[in-house]
């Protein structure tokens, strides 16, 4: 259990009350107007739904990933191990191993290179996940402790719904208190589409590339030995 973990259960409650408030209107010119055009979801949704991310299962992955390049490893093996062939169609029988083992672990194109890309991706992905909820919890600590956060429970602890206006008691604060968690939301978010922008080339379909006469080749071989 992480820090934001802990804070989820007090953080939800309160903004669950901040939910409440903003429904009543939100003041005009307020800073967490374009917040919440752009997150397009109220702080206690958005909160709610960043809990479901987990660091632990992309790093699983990424492990998962890397241990299927031994399976690649034993194939290349396979590929050079010497056999020795004679007859007509010898040269264009040896130029397709070449192409395979370039095809299969040639550099950051081949299929053991974009196999690195992905479990490289998937750590950034768990660092991403693991510094945006330490992030996130840290606005939580500092808004459940504000005065905003009083103003807000107070507000709304009859439980009767505020009326509709920016300029009923708490909504101030309750906009503040928005502004802070959407906020720091949009900044982790902007991190995973920097990761995605960057990441991106090296996770694309690695092609097949041929042998480098591009004749078509026929005939069949003539093993010598064993």
């Amino acid at each position: 259990m992480d820090p934001l973990d802990r804070l989820a259960e007090p953080g939800l409650d309160l903004l669950r009350r901040v939910d409440t408030l903003l429904a009543a209107g939100v003041p005009e010119g307020h800073r967490v107007w374009p917040l919440l055009r752009r997150m397009q979801v109220l702080p206690g949704d958005a909160v709610r739904g960043f809990l479901d991310l987990h660091p632990a299962p992309l790093a699983g992955a990424g492990r998962a990933v890397r241990r299927l390049v031994r399976g690649y490893d034993d194939v290349c093996a396979a590929l050079t191990d010497p056999v020795l062939w004679s007859g007509p169609a010898a040269s264009a029988y040896g130029q397709e191993p070449a192409a395979l083992l370039r095809h299969l672990d040639e550099g950051p194109e081949s299929l053991v290179g974009r196999l690195e890309s992905t479990a490289g991706y998937a750590d950034a992905l768990a660092d991403w996940v693991e510094g945006s909820r330490l992030a996130l919890a840290r606005t939580l600590a500092d808004v459940l402790r504000s005065a905003e956060a009083v103003s807000v429970v107070a507000a709304t602890a009859t439980g009767a719904l505020p009326r509709h206006g920016p300029v009923g008691p708490g909504v101030a604060d309750a906009a503040e208190i928005a502004a802070r968690v959407l906020a720091v939301l949009c900044v982790a978010y902007d991190g995973a589409e920097t990761l995605l922008r960057q990441w991106a080339p090296s996770l694309a379909e690695s092609a097949w590339r041929p042998s480098t006469d591009g004749r078509p080749h026929y005939g069949q071989p003539t093993r010598v030995g064993r």
